[in-house]
This record gives C-alpha cells, structure tokens and sequence, in this order.
C-alpha cells in the first residue's frame, strides 16, 4: 500500500513539475511553433527548385524502402525510434547555441509542407485526413522537445550559466521521459496502424 502511495506521488509530482516548466518555457515553444507552419506554409505554396525537390523525394523514396515490408508492430517501433531520437537530439543538441532546434523545425516544416502539397495534387485534399491523427501527439511531442531544446541554448546569455544549464537539463529531461515519450508512443501506434492498414 505504501509502495503504491508513494509510486503515486512520484508519478503525480513529476507530471505537475514538467507542466510547470512547460508553462514557464511556453514562449520558446510557440517560436518554434511559429516557425514550422510558417515553413510548412512555405512548402506547400511554393515550388522547390528541382535539385531540392528531387532531394526531398528522395529521402522519402529511402524511407519507404526501409519500412517496406515492415510487420504493423515493427512498423510502430521503426516509427517511435526515429522520432524519440529525433526529438533527443532536438533537446540536448539546443545547447550549441538553440541552432539544431532551429535547423531541425524549418527542415521538418518545409518537408511538411511539400509532403502535404504532393498528397493534394495526387489524391485530392481528403488525403490530407492521414496525416492529421498522428499529427496531434507527434508534432506537441516535437514542438515540446525542439522549443526546450533552444531554452536549453539560451544558457550563454545568463549569468549563472552553468546553474541555467543544470536547470534546463533536469527539467526538460523530465518533461521528455513523463510528456514527450507517451505522446510519440500513441502517435507511432496511429501512424503504424494507418500505414499498415493502408499499404
């Protein structure tokens, strides 16, 4: 019974404390937010120049030939790896400056945008409706990690650096194990089942 009571307040004390840091970081996070439909709007408006958009299709002709094939559970994992790591990366990597958090948003709203624009020319906007379920939890859980991930580059303005550095790190560390892992999990789950279901 005490294990449980204690599991419980560890649980509940850690959610409370990354949605604090959350709300405290939340400006950070709609820069970042800001950022990726402007790039979004970008690609799905206008025409890459040939090379980016041979380059674009490219990387998405590989990334269908690695899941082809793929079982709808290896699939989900396949899914969930390459976007934890990606998110990971986008957090710990803000430090040099919040210039990865930056890189990575414009690429992945351009890729976004131009990914949408080609499903609309080839299927119609009704296509568009696949993207949308996965997209609640992945894109919070990326904009989460890549806008702590530039609060994290902020620490060379501060004073106190190294005190800054240690408290964006523990803090977002939390939020990305209690709120990002579980909204890639269900968003994996969605964009595996529907790809399976549909390939």
């Amino acid at each position: 019974m005490r294990k449980t009571k204690k599991k419980n307040f560890f649980l509940k004390n850690n959610y409370l404390q990354s949605w604090n840091y959350l709300k405290e970081s939340k400006n950070f996070i709609y820069f970042i937010i800001a950022i990726f439909f402007f790039f979004a709007f970008i690609g799905f408006f206008v025409s890459a120049p040939a090379l980016i958009e041979e380059q674009i299709l490219n990387f998405i002709k590989e990334l269908i030939k690695k899941t082809e094939g793929m079982s709808q559970l290896e699939l989900i994992n396949f899914i969930f790896l390459n976007n934890l790591q990606s998110s990971f990366f986008g957090l710990v990597f803000g430090i040099f400056l919040g210039l990865f958090p930056l890189i990575a948003v414009t690429f992945n709203g351009y890729i976004l945008g131009f990914v949408a624009s080609l499903s609309v020319k080839n299927g119609g906007v009704l296509t568009l409706w696949r993207i949308f379920p996965h997209g609640i939890f992945e894109l919070p859980a990326v904009f989460i990690s890549l806008g702590l991930g530039l609060k994290f580059g902020t620490f060379i303005f501060q004073k106190k650096k190294l005190k800054f550095l240690s408290y964006c790190f523990f803090n977002s560390l939390r939020v990305f194990l209690f709120i990002v892992i579980p909204l890639l999990l269900i968003a994996a789950f969605i964009e595996g089942t529907l790809i399976f279901l549909y390939s």
